[in-house]
């Protein structure tokens, strides 16, 4: 009998089963990057995941690196996320907002202007879409040492805002080459005071970030996404003893917060994968499919084989906002309509029939 249709704690949440729906950029934010009424359908309708992970949300607006995604920072931002918890909660779900702070994976052109900051002026090779089509990255700001105490404090606020609107937590995104990740890959952070240079000053500013929030809001409604040697998006990691002690470093410090999870984009079955497991010490939640699609299958493996205590599942949810009650009925699945992920209205976003409406 497989464990994933079994309830499991997390934080101060009782999830209905060992699997959530993982952050999914969508670039369907209203005016001022506030989600609108259609962002509150489309999490409602998904209430059923037991635990909604958002996606991307700039705790600043010099955070924001694509079109149309949502913030965590102003009045009217946090109103339209309020919308969305109250929605969700009715529907019986958990939600938690992830706050993913670009840094250097932006263009002007997609923030009114604003520059964009990171540990070291190294710019992206690789371009940015914009309105006017795709433009190459520009050089980022290196920031400041004593600028950091700021970014920190644009988290904690955008923590703060994520509680006042009601949402059940937020997950720090320190992965897949956003800004955290910058600092804690060497290809991206060239610093030579305290946040650079070693695996430990590499490590200091998640650590500084999550610590912050922490205090802010509680360690039970707080959770990181880390992505060690995922290279992608210029955060190269390939050297396996430096990722090691960076991860390693990161983990050791945020464990003996008692953090509501961690959640690592890696394969489960490797052996970092474990040791930052046994490191932490809480719920682990796999994210095993950023390169496929995570089905069925892949989450029994996962959960049922003790790799992880829960699993991220993405292209499933989008497609089908009921899928706990498909997979746990075997029934068939709507299929992912890719050309629809990024940007536009309801097609592709909350259009996907459900199995009531399927057989009504």
């Amino acid at each position: 009998m497989s464990d994933v249709f079994k309830s499991i704690k997390v934080g101060s949440w009782e999830l209905p089963q060992r699997f959530v729906m993982a952050p999914l950029t969508r670039n369907r934010a209203g005016e001022g990057q506030v989600p609108r009424d259609i962002a509150v359908t489309y999490y409602a309708q998904r209430a059923g995941a037991g635990l909604i992970i958002t996606e991307g949300t700039q705790p600043s607006a010099v955070g924001q690196g694509y079109l149309d995604t949502p913030g965590m920072h102003s009045p009217e931002q946090i109103e339209g996320w309020r919308a969305v918890a109250d929605a969700v909660h009715a529907k019986g779900g958990r939600i938690v907002v992830q706050l993913m702070h670009v840094g250097r994976i932006a263009h002007p052109d997609n923030k009114n202007g604003l520059e964009s900051v990171a540990p070291s002026a190294i710019q992206l090779d690789q371009p940015t879409v914009t309105a006017d089509g795709a433009k190459d990255s520009v050089v980022p700001r290196a920031l400041e040492t004593d600028e950091i105490a700021g970014v920190v404090q644009e988290f904690v606020h955008a923590a703060k805002s994520a509680i006042e609107a009601g949402l059940d937590g937020v997950e720090i995104h320190a992965a897949n080459g956003y800004l955290l990740h910058q600092f804690l890959a060497p290809s991206s952070n060239e610093r030579t005071d305290e946040y650079g240079g070693s695996p430990q000053n590499r490590a200091r500013l998640s650590v500084e970030v999550t610590k912050a929030v922490v205090d802010a809001i509680g360690s039970e409604r707080v959770g990181i996404r880390i992505s060690p040697a995922h290279n992608v998006q210029g955060a190269i990691e390939d050297d396996a003893a430096d990722v090691a002690a960076t991860y390693g470093s990161l983990v050791d410090q945020i464990a003996p917060l008692g953090l509501a999870y961690l959640s690592i984009l890696a394969d489960p079955r490797s052996e970092l994968f474990q040791d930052l497991r046994h490191r932490f010490g809480g719920p682990v939640i796999a994210n095993s499919g950023f390169a496929s699609h995570t089905d069925l299958d892949d989450v029994e493996q996962i959960v049922d084989g003790d790799l992880a205590d829960l699993v991220a599942v993405g292209r499933a949810f989008i497609a089908n906002p009921d899928l706990a009650v498909r997979w746990k009925t075997g029934s068939e699945l709507n299929e992912p309509d890719s050309k629809t992920f990024y940007g536009g209205g309801a097609e592709g976003y909350t259009d996907y029939p459900t199995l009531d409406t399927v057989n009504a």
